[in-house]
C-alpha cells in the first residue's frame, strides 16, 4: 500500500470519528471485524496522533479559518485539516509541502474544487504562522 493510500485510510478513520466520536482504536477494531479491513501501521500512527493531539490541532486550525467557524466546516474538511495539521506539527519527517499537497488531492476526491483551494489556503497560513516557508 502506498503512503497516499495509507493517508487516505487515516482520513477515512478520522472522518468516521467525526461522525460518531468513537476512539480510533475502536474504529480500527470494528473495521477489521466488520469488513476484514487491515489498517496499515502508518495509517494507525496518523489517526492515533490526531486523536492524541486533537485539542492542540483544532486550536491551531481555528486561528486560520478566515471568517469561518469549526461548526460551519464539513466533516470532510475537518478530518482533512486535522490530518494535515497533525503531520505539519508532529511529523518532522514529512515535508509540509507533501502534507498540504496530499490534503488537497484528497479534497479533490472527497470534497470539491472549492474545498481543495480553501484547504490549501488554510494550511499555507498554518505553515507561515509557524515561521516556515511553504
Amino acid at each position: 500500500m502506498s503512503r497516499r493510500e495509507e493517508r487516505e485510510q487515516a482520513f477515512a478513520l478520522l472522518f468516521e470519528r467525526q461522525l460518531n466520536r468513537e476512539p480510533v482504536r475502536d474504529l480500527i477494531e470494528n473495521a477489521g471485524l466488520a469488513r476484514d479491513y487491515v489498517v496499515a501501521d502508518f495509517t494507525e500512527s496518523l489517526a492515533l496522533g490526531v486523536e492524541e493531539h486533537e485539542e492542540e490541532i483544532n486550536a491551531m486550525i481555528a486561528q486560520y479559518l478566515h471568517g469561518w467557524t469549526f461548526q460551519r466546516l464539513s466533516k470532510t474538511t475537518v478530518a482533512l485539516l486535522q490530518l494535515s495539521v497533525y503531520e505539519i506539527l508532529y511529523r518532522e519527517e514529512i515535508p509540509e509541502k507533501v502534507s498540504i499537497n496530499e490534503c488537497v488531492e484528497l479534497a479533490k476526491v472527497y470534497g470539491s474544487d472549492e474545498d481543495a483551494s480553501y484547504l490549501n489556503g488554510v494550511l499555507g497560513s498554518v505553515v507561515k504562522g509557524l515561521g516556515r516557508d511553504v
